[in-house]
């Protein structure tokens, strides 16, 4: 099967990597952490101030795009695209997490997913065919198969047929995609955290041939120390040349031992919704803006920090206009965290290029543990 990407990996540091993703509507440069844009938007971000923080993806999810505005109204719009207005490349997830996660009456089969909708009521029927066609419909650029993912902890047995089914799901999802040259299809590893289970999923995966790779069914309340129990692993099982996805994942400290561990893209909505709940995410961990102690606080929220919240407001305008509910305090806020995410992305890619990335994993632990400095 000849890839609808290129992914070529320009240094190694351990088992990390660091490459880029080529697409045809520009480079996607790893690690990549992909903002959030789950309705077509990135929550409180014009697209521009997306780029500007050195996102070279987004993530868009065809669950809620099917319910609304709807795949085939978007298609006649001209694509996901041009209905958002960023030109560079999205990657779509393929529905299965959100049906598992918001559907309500949800009626599982060989065939597919039947649900209810959770914004009308609706009743919709999701299968791999119908993923791929949504996909297509949106003009995702790269596509997610579709599967299964069940909530752990969960019975071995009951993930062992989650798995299997995900699996004649991927095959299908691969018929269904066809030859899309310029477009990638990912296939998704299921099967808890038993290790028999992911290598028998790999297995599988690579016998029908992908783009690239993802990791589902992690950060769904298994827990840190089992996440990278699996990570330890898993992407050695996968080949090499093709680049690793670990999905909906997440904090700093999970996408640095994600990147230890040999992945090389992530996603999570943890930066965009911590910023409107008023949580600062910073090299030297979580602020809330919140609390009385920054009513006076003349501070940026990092003094490191080069984001436009760091640079032209104080910590005391953060917490009036969160306390007032302005909405520029999720603009700002969201806006920084953001940026901090794209930081250590970009660290990371120099570390491994240069061959420091001990030295910056332990920086970057020191900091944390300092935590965010008391005011004066």
């Amino acid at each position: 099967m000849a890839s609808g990407v290129d992914f070529r990996i320009a240094a190694r540091d351990g088992r990390a990597r660091t490459g880029v993703l080529e697409t045809p509507r520009g480079e996607i440069r790893t690690p990549a952490f992909m903002p959030v844009g789950t309705a077509a938007t990135v929550k409180a971000m014009l697209p521009e101030s997306v780029r500007a923080t050195g996102a070279d993806v987004l993530l868009g999810n065809t669950y809620h795009l099917m319910l609304r505005p709807g795949a085939e109204r978007v298609a006649r719009l001209g694509g996901l695209h041009r209905f958002m207005n960023w030109e560079r490349p999205i990657l779509t997830d393929s529905g299965g997490f959100q049906v598992m996660s918001l559907a309500e009456l949800r009626k599982l089969g060989e065939e597919g997913v039947s649900f209810r909708s959770h914004v009308d009521g609706a009743m919709h029927h999701l299968s791999p065919e119908r993923s791929m066609e949504i996909q297509r419909l949106l003009g995702s650029d790269i596509v997610m198969c579709f599967d299964e993912c069940p909530a752990l902890p969960a019975e071995e047995k009951a993930v062992a047929a989650s798995m299997r089914l995900s699996m004649r799901w991927a095959e299908r999802s691969r018929a269904a995609f066809g030859d899309r040259p310029g477009h990638a299809l990912f296939g998704i590893v299921q099967g808890g955290v038993t290790r028999e289970l992911r290598e028998e999923s790999a297995e599988a995966l690579k016998a029908i041939g992908f783009d690239g790779y993802a990791i589902g069914g992690l950060a769904v309340g298994e827990g840190q120390a089992a996440m990278f129990g699996v990570l330890d692993y898993l992407p050695g099982a996968l080949p090499e040349d093709r680049p690793r996805y670990l999905m909906g994942v997440g904090k700093p400290d999970d996408i640095v031992g994600g990147v230890l561990r040999g992945v090389d893209m992530f996603d999570c909505v943890l930066p965009t919704r911590s910023g409107r709940t008023g949580q600062a995410l910073t090299r030297r961990g979580a602020v809330n803006i919140k609390n009385a102690r920054h009513a006076e606080d003349p501070r940026p929220l990092d003094p490191d920090c080069a984001c436009p919240c760091c640079r032209s407001y104080e910590r005391a305008y953060l917490h009036h206009v969160f306390k007032a509910g302005e909405i520029i305090a999720a603009m700002l806020l969201t806006w920084h965290n953001l940026h901090y995410y794209q930081e250590l992305m970009a660290g990371l890619r120099a570390a491994i290029a240069e061959g420091r990335l001990g030295r910056f994993v332990a920086e970057f632990e020191a900091l944390r543990a300092e935590g965010d400095l008391e005011p004066v």
